[in-house]
């Protein structure tokens, strides 16, 4: 992968927005360089950089902090990467469809056009696919989620290995529900693939939703131009404490996960014994796939009942994503389910 031909030339040439924090190193006592307000307890601009973040991250996924990146969330890391490789109306990204939406929400907003591929039967890739996708003229990145939102399904690791060898741009690969399978993440790979991204986020496994957290893996080269491009303070203050401190709960973010996995297994089997489910699509995400007789009216049920599941009808025909709560989060929708049963018969 040549990155000087890949990116577009306005984003190699420009010159970075250099903040205060950027011009000065080391201690000090008096800070009067930033124009902040000296009251308060969050009067101080963040670190820019997420110094000691980044360095907490590449222990945990054994990386290197140059290796790694840190967004607002992985929305934010995504939109870069569009303002990034894709020159407006001229170049394409490319995604394989029923799949995460902000892809193609972000390359709408940047006016690059979203070449959408269907998966096969199974959700996954294929031969025929992979085939089609490496035919594409001037796709710049291609877009990749495994676990797969909103199926939940593992995508094929030979098809993907195929594209990272013979696409020659970007591959991004959307890992935000890693922890949930049994899957070693591509991260390990990043030596072999210099097109690689790997991204996944604190708002899943990590419980921090509400923190907007995303990181990404990859070659060092893309991430000095994700840094380039990025805001000055992108993260908060707030968020990388916030993502600093559960780092330090590791393995209590384990067992959650565990248990996540127990009641997954547990949902399915329950899920499976209702007549009116047509289908329980395997999953190794925190969220299960059903195909329903009559899903807007199973929706709308639930929704009466207090219940909130996402109605993926649109996308795939029938169907509804379920995420999985706390046990007893579960049982209140297998007893909704169950009154939902007897109004069926």
């Amino acid at each position: 992968m040549e990155l000087e031909k890949l990116a577009r030339p306005n984003i190699l040439k420009m010159m970075p927005y250099s903040s205060s924090r950027d011009e000065f190193k080391g201690e000090a006592q008096v800070f009067l360089d930033a124009n902040e307000s000296p009251f308060g307890k969050l009067n101080r601009y963040p670190d820019p950089h997420q110094i000691t973040l980044k360095s907490k991250i590449a222990n945990q996924w054994n990386v290197k902090a140059n290796e790694i990146f840190i967004g607002n969330g992985s929305d934010e890391i995504i939109d870069l990467l569009f303002r990034i490789f894709c020159t407006p109306g001229v170049d394409k990204a490319l995604s394989f469809v029923p799949t995460y939406g902000m892809y193609k929400v972000s390359a709408q907003l940047n006016d690059v056009e979203m070449v959408e591929i269907p998966l096969n039967k199974d959700f996954d890739l294929d031969e025929s696919i992979i085939k089609k996708a490496l035919q594409e003229r001037d796709v710049k990145i291609i877009f990749l989620c495994s676990p797969n939102n909103p199926t939940g399904n593992i995508l094929s690791e030979e098809c993907i290995t195929r594209l990272l060898k013979y696409f020659d741009g970007l591959v991004i690969m959307d890992e935000a529900y890693a922890q949930f399978s049994n899957q070693k993440s591509w991260s390990e790979k990043l030596s072999d693939f210099p097109n690689l991204l790997v991204s996944q986020t604190f708002s899943k496994a990590w419980s921090l939703a509400a923190a907007r957290v995303g990181i990404a893996f990859g070659n060092p080269e893309i991430i000095e131009l994700l840094t380039k491009v990025k805001p000055p303070y992108n993260v908060s203050e707030l968020n990388q404490k916030a993502a600093l401190d559960i780092l330090l709960k590791s393995a209590r973010i384990y067992q959650n996960t565990l248990v996540l996995k127990s009641e997954r297994k547990k949902m399915i089997v329950a899920l499976n014994a209702y007549s009116f489910v047509k289908r329980v699509f395997p999953t190794q995400a925190n969220f299960i796939l059903i195909s329903v007789a009559k899903p807007q009216k199973l929706y709308q049920f639930l929704l009466q009942n207090g219940i909130i599941v996402r109605n993926r009808s649109s996308q795939i025909e029938g169907c509804l994503r379920i995420s999985i709560g706390t046990k007893k989060e579960n049982q209140t929708l297998i007893k909704a389910l169950d009154r939902f049963k007897k109004l069926e018969k």
